[in-house]
C-alpha cells in the first residue's frame, strides 16, 4: 500500500505546486514596469497631467489654476463641451475642467485623444488669460 500524504490542518492552505492542469505555477502577466490596470481614467488623467506639464514650463503662473477632470458636462444647452474654465474668486482658485466622455468619444486613437486633450487645455488657458491659443502654444492647431 502506497504512503498518502498527510492533508494539512483544517484551516490551513494545501500548498500548490501546480495548476489544475498540471503545467505549474503561471508568471506574471506583464512586465513589473507595465500597468497593469491602469483604467481608461487613468490614462486621460495623465493625458492631461501631459498637457498642464508641457503649458507650465512656458507659463508658470499656471501652477496657481486646478486641473479637474471630469467625466461629463452638466447639461446647459444642447452643445457638449469638451472643456471648461472658471476665473479666480476670492477664496478658490481658478479652475481648468476636462470633460473624459466628450473627448474619448471624439477620438479613436490614444495619439488623437492626446491632442484633443493638449487643444482644449490649451484653448482653456487661454481663455482664462485672456490670449489667443497660438500665444499660449505656439505649435496649437499644427499637430
Amino acid at each position: 500500500m502506497k504512503d498518502s500524504p498527510v492533508p494539512p490542518p483544517p484551516g490551513e492552505p494545501r500548498p500548490r505546486r501546480r495548476d489544475r492542469h498540471g503545467r505549474g505555477m503561471r508568471g506574471p502577466v506583464a512586465p513589473p514596469q507595465v500597468p497593469l490596470a491602469a483604467s481608461r481614467a487613468e490614462s486621460f488623467r495623465d493625458l492631461v497631467r501631459d498637457s498642464v506639464e508641457r503649458l507650465e514650463r512656458r507659463w508658470p503662473e499656471l501652477a496657481e489654476v486646478d486641473f479637474l477632470v471630469l467625466e461629463v458636462p452638466r447639461a446647459v444647452d444642447d452643445s457638449v463641451p469638451l472643456g471648461g474654465s472658471v476665473p479666480a474668486g476670492k477664496d478658490s482658485p481658478a479652475r481648468i475642467m476636462v470633460y473624459r466622455r466628450p473627448v474619448e468619444i471624439r477620438t479613436k486613437s490614444r495619439d488623437e485623444r492626446a491632442l484633443l486633450v493638449h487643444e482644449v487645455v490649451v484653448e482653456q488657458v487661454a481663455e482664462l488669460l485672456g490670449l489667443s491659443p497660438e500665444s499660449v502654444d505656439p505649435r496649437y492647431g499644427q499637430d
